[in-house]
Parts: structure tokens; sequence; C-alpha cells
């Protein structure tokens, strides 16, 4: 049994989105249960079929949303600050399922965490989203949205370093190697800048070399901080909220965003930029109407991605939201190719495929891990195996 507690599993499937707090416990009771018993407990075929959902809503909003930014600066945008507002804006939509959705039983009977805790936490991973939003909206002008796409594969590595550090994750030879094989990706698309002719596609002028550069670095400082967040968001639900409930997770992630929002709007403000958008929008290649549903479109696509991706960081963890965040690479590019003119360069080609050979180093630990979990729960005795399906089964009937 000891030796079962101390597998720290890369996915730690979590009933707490159907059911309530952590563990089954109180704010004031036991800690976590170890990650054998939650991952006894999450696996069921709806649990997945959840699971699966948050995944496509994150692959389908960020692909969505990336390309829909870069549409925006092709066609002729070039407020970074608006760009910047774009990806944190649609959080007053979350309002919307939040009052769709009713809480649960555990929910209601439970006591609130302090406002105070609350404030920090929402004003804290507010601010690193805003500034962290400014970084992607001038890196995605400078870069190619492929080559953007594959640098921004780095969260992963990043992740699995503050996932061991603030999460406890183990840090395991299969992780590492992820880790060294998406650097050398994000490394070879540095050296091979040349061969990427530079372009920011669909007709855009090239960005000066240096540009380019600042713009490799902006999306590696940005790949960081993203990683951080996502980390943050999995301890304040583990230690500040101590409730991974549908209900919980919309309201963090919209209070958060709401504060992303505010730097925006204050940089929007304090830069003068605001005196340009009706310029800006008069301007924009096939007029007003394109220039507002294209960042009305983006301002949805970021809040869906982001819905998903703290679904999952709640339901499973953040690694393996960022790990599904990476299978967003092949998507991009292809897309990117097609409709901004991007060139899928031999260079391009190599780091998509080690990228996706991290990310598949990944799912193997989590094949791993998940096959040691169950034969550690089997050793457990079959009373505990009996309690560990009586809670599923409870979970199950909760469910929203």
């Amino acid at each position: 049994m000891a030796h079962a507690q101390e597998i720290q599993l890369q996915i730690t499937g979590v009933p707490e989105l159907e059911s309530g707090d952590k563990g089954g416990g109180s704010r004031d009771g036991p800690g976590p249960e170890p990650p054998t018993r939650r991952l006894a407990r999450g696996r069921g075929v709806r649990w997945w079929a959840l699971v699966a959902v948050d995944m496509l809503m994150l692959l389908a909003g960020g692909t969505v949303a990336t390309l829909l930014s870069r549409l925006y600066y092709n066609s002729g945008g070039n407020s970074k600050w608006m760009a910047t507002l774009t990806q944190s804006g649609g959080a007053p939509l979350l309002a919307i399922p939040l009052l769709l959705t009713p809480p649960t039983p555990s929910e209601e009977e439970r006591r609130r965490p302090a406002p105070s805790k609350l404030a920090a936490v929402y004003l804290g991973i507010g601010v690193l989203i805003g500034i962290d939003n400014l970084m992607y909206a001038y890196a995605l002008q400078y870069l190619p949205v492929s080559t953007f796409s594959l640098v921004a594969a780095t969260q992963l590595a990043f992740n699995a370093v503050t996932s061991r550090l603030i999460n406890a994750q183990r840090f395991t030879p299969l992780i590492a190697n992820s880790v060294v094989v998406l650097t050398f990706a994000a490394a070879l698309l540095g050296v091979g800048a040349s061969s990427d002719g530079t372009s920011s596609g669909g007709g855009a002028p090239a960005p000066p070399r240096g540009r380019y550069a600042a713009g490799f670095v902006l999306t590696l400082a940005a790949s960081a901080v993203f990683a951080l967040i996502l980390s943050l968001y999995e301890l304040a639900f583990e230690r500040v909220v101590r409730a991974r409930t549908p209900r919980w997770v919309l309201r963090t992630q919209m209070h958060t965003n709401l504060v992303a929002s505010a730097v925006a709007v204050a940089g929007l403000l304090a830069s003068g930029e605001w005196r340009t958008v009706q310029g800006e929008m008069a301007a924009f290649r096939d007029g007003p109407a394109r220039y507002v549903l294209t960042l009305a479109g983006a301002a949805v696509s970021w809040q869906a991605a982001l819905a998903g991706q703290v679904r999952l960081v709640a339901r499973v963890s953040s690694l393996f939201a960022n790990a599904t965040g990476a299978v967003q690479l092949p998507l991009v590019p292809v897309f990117a190719v097609v409709l901004f003119g991007d060139r899928m360069t031999g260079v391009k080609a190599v780091a998509m495929l080690m990228a996706v050979w991290g990310f598949l180093s990944y799912v193997y630990q989590h094949y791993l891990d998940g096959r040691r979990a169950a034969a550690a729960a089997g050793k457990d005795g079959g009373e505990c195996a009996v309690c560990a399906a009586r809670a599923a089964s409870d979970a199950v009937s909760h469910a929203p």
C-alpha cells in the first residue's frame, strides 16, 4: 500500500467535476486521497466521454482562435492590446453556462473558501494571464502562425517542470525525454528561421530578422508563463477552492479572465491605441463588419479553448491539459499553409514530428502509470475496491 501511495500519476482521474469536494472530505478533514484511489474512482465510460469533450473544446477552440488572431494581423489589424483583449474578453459569456449549471448537493453543504484567498487567486492568476496574453499577441505578429504554434509547444516542457515543483508530479525518464525532445524541436525552428522565409503569410510583409528573434523569445517566455498558470490553477483547486465542480471551474475561469481583461483595457487606454481603433476598423480588409466578426470569433474561441483546458486541469491534471494542447500542433500549421500561405518547410516537418514524439512519450508514461495504479489498487483488498466502486457510482449519479 505504501508503494501505491508513492505513485505520482501524470493523470489522476478525479470525479470532483461531477460530485464535489476532492476526496469527498470537508475543508478541515483529511488531506487529499492517494492518486491510485482517485484513479480507480474516475475511470468510467462517462468520465472518459467528458474528458473527450473537454479535449475537443481545447483543440477546436485553440486552432480557430490562433488562425483568427493571425487573420486579424494579416487583414490590417495592428493593435497589440486589442489582440490581448480578445484572448480574455469573452469571459462575460461564461456567465451563461454558470447560471445554467445547477449546484451539486456537496457544493450546497460545504463552506465557501475565504473571500480574501479567492481574491488573491483571481488577481494573481488574472494578472499573469494578462501579461501572458500580451506576450502572445506580440509573438503572433512577429512569427508565421505555423512557427508560432510549434514553438508554443514548449508549454508542455515548461509545464513538466512547474508540475514537478508546484503540483508534486513525478518526473520520469519518459517525461524527461518529452521535455528534451520538445525543447530541441523549438530550438530547431529558431536555428532554421531563414528557411522559413520569415514571412507572416497571407501577403503580409515579412518582419525584420530582429523581430523574428523577438517573436521566438516572446513565445518561449509566454509558454513558460502559461505553464505556470496551469499549475497555479491546479494548486488553487487543491488548496484554496478545494472543489472541482463545474460551477467552481467556470467561476474561477471567469473571474481570472475578467482580471486579465481589465489589464488589457488598462493597457489599451494607457498606450493610446484606443485612438487608432476606429481608423483600424475602417481600413480593415473587407470592412468593419469583418473586423468585428474576426475579433468576436477569436474571443469566443479563446474562451472555449480555455474552458476545455481548465476543465482538464480540474478533472485530470495541468500536465495532461498541456499535453492535450500539444496535439493541436499538427492542426494549426496545416491550416496555416492552406489559409495564409505559410511555407511548410522540411525543418518545420521535422520539428512537428519531434513534437509529436514528445507528446507520445508522455502518453506512454500515462499508460505505464495506469497499469501500475491498477495493479496496486488490486492489491489493496476487495473492501477498498467496493468502496471505490460505490464512490464512482455516487459521482455519476450526481453528475450534471
